[in-house]
């Protein structure tokens, strides 16, 4: 039923859009109100084709109106090309007035945002009142499902309300473990419950290694109205992706595998590339006083270049202006900067403190080695120092190396003295690599524009 009130809404969003469009638009040609007319016709029936089709009617629940808006605007531009181009093949495209096309499409775009806003934020609060609650039980391991159920309590707008947790391994009598729900260790009183308190919701939680039986609960609740949900642990596993994929034609899961692939990679790639070339010749001008200081400043090339891993662990040169005074290095040691490093001269240092030392990587960019946003590379000899004391420190690399980061932009650069500031900064970079978005790549970007340039670890 709500499926059904969600998709009328839409429709009729699409036509409201539509006639406020008319009102900064109007047009009184004939010609021009027939192909109104069907080109409203021809996008709400795509609309209605088109979204169920991109999942935009998925449930809802526990959504934020952002992640509701996402499916909608991509539908709704999907459509109306579609439309368009329809329209050309058996009209003339001219029919159609462009003024009011635009503001159709803009104001029918902001409808869709506004609706889904007021929509979320009205049932967020009836479930935070005790309403429209989906009852949940869950299977596992208490403390497995304790972090389940905290989960719920910090969510109240998603509308889930957890009844009981069966854990037959831990005690043979029932209780409550100070949880704040019982806790059930007898099959038959599990089974009791679900079919006598309107429990709609079964959770198995548990880790790869310790699979549930799933067959016996999905036998046992064969007959009743109860969603059956496998939410295993991946805690541990930085870099597991629950989307399923096929393989030989089956579905898996990834436990450990690049975070990205297809399209999204293909998008990164040209935002980076085009990026880049931008970049490069805006500071043109920048890059050749800046090597002339260099060059002025002591012996030595323009350029300081090093071995660093890119994706998948392939070894590329990274290039930077250099900043330090040419010297023999220990093989096999890199020695990082230090607050007031005497290797470092005047120029270097202020190019180290504004980060104006990384812009040749650019080039890297380029080339196609690194990302404009993306973990940031060490020091080959760095990598081995660090990858058995930090956990999942070579997860990094499953994807291109950037030259900032949300490690960067959340004063996580410079000097790495203790293992912890390390760990510190490949937890940056592994929750980036998980949330991964477009918009979150331009908001790094803004980000180290704003206050990303100048640290006070960065000498």
């Amino acid at each position: 039923m709500f499926d059904a009130v969600r998709q009328l809404l839409d429709l009729v969003i699409v036509v409201v859009g539509a006639l406020i469009a008319y009102t900064l638009a109007p047009d009184i040609d004939p010609r021009m109100i027939d192909a109104r007319g069907m080109m409203i016709a021809l996008d709400a029936a795509l609309v209605a084709l088109i979204f169920p089709m991109l999942n935009v009617y998925q449930s809802w629940r526990g959504k934020s109106a952002f992640a509701l808006s996402v499916p909608a605007l991509g539908g709704w531009l999907v459509a109306q090309v579609i439309g368009v181009s329809a329209y050309a093949m058996l009209h003339r495209v001219s029919h159609v007035p462009h003024a009011w096309l635009v503001w159709w499409t803009v104001f029918t775009a902001a409808l869709f945002v506004i609706s889904r806003q007021i929509i979320a934020t009205v049932l967020g609060r009836l479930r935070s009142a005790g309403y429209n609650q989906k009852r949940v039980a869950i299977v596992g391991a208490t403390p497995d499902a304790v972090r389940l159920v905290q989960r719920m309590a910090g969510a109240p707008h998603a509308g889930y309300l957890p009844v009981a947790i069966y854990d037959e391994s831990s005690a043979t009598a029932d209780d409550t473990q100070g949880v704040g729900v019982p806790v059930l260790h007898r099959w038959d009183a599990l089974t009791q419950l679900i079919r006598q308190s309107g429990i709609t919701e079964l959770w198995l939680t548990g880790r790869p290694s310790e699979p549930h039986p799933c067959d016996r609960y999905i036998g046992e609740f064969k007959h009743d109205f109860v969603n059956i949900r496998l939410l295993p642990d991946l805690d541990n596993l930085a870099l597991a992706n629950l989307g399923t994929v096929d393989v030989l034609g089956l579905p898996s899961i990834n436990l450990v595998a690049a975070p990205r692939s297809g399209m999204s990679l293909i998008q990164k790639d040209i935002f980076d590339r085009m990026f880049a070339a931008v970049v490069l010749l805006m500071l043109a001008p920048v890059f050749v006083v800046v090597a002339i200081a260099v060059k002025m400043s002591s012996a030595g090339p323009v350029l300081f270049k090093q071995r660093r891993k890119g994706v998948d662990g392939n070894e590329f040169w990274i290039y930077k202006f250099r900043s330090m005074r040419v010297h023999q290095a220990e093989t096999g040691t890199i020695r990082q900067a230090t607050k007031g490093d005497a290797r470092i001269t005047r120029v270097g240092a202020i190019l180290r403190k504004t980060s104006i030392d990384e812009l040749p990587q650019f080039l890297n960019v380029l080339k196609g080695d690194m990302s404009v946003v993306g973990p940031r590379p060490h020091a080959v000899e760095h990598d081995e120092q660090y990858k058995n004391l930090v956990q999942n420190y070579m997860y990094r690399y499953r994807i291109k190396p950037g030259i900032t980061g949300w490690a960067q932009v959340n004063g996580f650069r410079g000097e790495t003295d203790r293992v912890e500031k390390m760990a510190d900064r490949v937890a940056c970079d592994l929750y980036y690599m998980v949330n991964w978005t477009f918009w979150f790549d331009v908001k790094i970007v803004f980000m180290t524009l704003a206050r990303g340039f100048i640290g006070a670890n960065a000498y």
